[in-house]
Order: structure tokens, then C-alpha cells, then sequence
């Protein structure tokens, strides 16, 4: 199970998993936070680099530089659009069969291993329970 506790701070909210690590929430008025959008946007740009990256090693291709950038257009109050994951990578020198080995991995990755990626893509049922 997955679990992470949210709460309200002095100055904004508080995300925090039960290994201690934390991370600042707010509503996008306040430097050095994240908003809860750019945290789902982190969430499947991680899920997708620490799934390909130990693929590609496994496979004798350990990328120079990985990176991604993740976006999405808010397009109504309570809707994004299609949100677009865009590698940056730097292959390794001499490396003639990285960038097709990363395409490979990248592309199933994307499309079947990452749970984030797949819970965006698939309707999901999400309970609420309000004391």
C-alpha cells in the first residue's frame, strides 16, 4: 500500500511518506512549493525516469544525462489537457545502439510500466472519507 499524509502547516500544507521525506504544497502564490498539479506532473515524470533508467542500464546502456519535462495545459478550472513527457537525454559516447534501446524501453515504460502513467490513463475510483 502506498500511503502519504497531507497536512496543514503554518504556512501552506505538507506532504510527508513514512520514510520522512516531505515536500511544501501551496496554490502557486508562494515560492520554493509545489501545487498539487506540479506534484502529479513530478509524480509521472519519476515514475517514468526510475523505471527506464535501470532498464536501460540492465541492458548494457547507461544514459549520460536523463531528464524529463512534464506538461500539461490547465484547460477549464478543474481540467488539464494532454499532458506531454519530453525527454532529455544525453547518450553515452560511442554507444551506437542507446537511442534505440531508450526508445524501446521509453515507449513500454510509457505505455504499460509506469503505475503513475497508468492511473492517469485508466479510470480509477477514488473514495473520500470525511469524519
Amino acid at each position: 500500500m502506498a500511503e502519504v499524509r497531507v497536512e496543514r502547516t503554518e504556512d501552506g500544507f505538507r506532504a510527508v511518506n513514512d520514510r520522512g521525506a516531505s515536500v511544501a504544497i501551496g496554490d502557486g502564490d508562494t515560492d520554493g512549493v509545489f501545487t498539487p498539479v506540479e506534484l502529479l506532473l513530478a509524480a509521472l515524470g519519476g515514475c517514468e525516469l526510475v523505471t527506464v533508467e535501470p532498464l536501460t542500464a540492465q541492458r548494457g546502456h547507461r544514459l549520460a544525462r536523463l531528464a524529463a519535462t512534464v506538461q500539461a495545459d490547465k484547460i477549464a478550472t478543474s481540467a488539464l489537457g494532454t499532458i506531454t513527457v519530453t525527454y532529455d537525454v544525453e547518450l553515452p559516447e560511442g554507444d551506437e545502439k542507446a537511442a534505440e534501446v531508450l526508445k524501446g524501453v521509453a515507449a513500454r515504460v510509457h505505455d504499460k510500466y509506469c503505475t503513475v502513467g497508468n492511473a492517469l490513463r485508466e479510470p480509477m475510483k477514488v473514495d473520500q472519507i470525511v469524519p
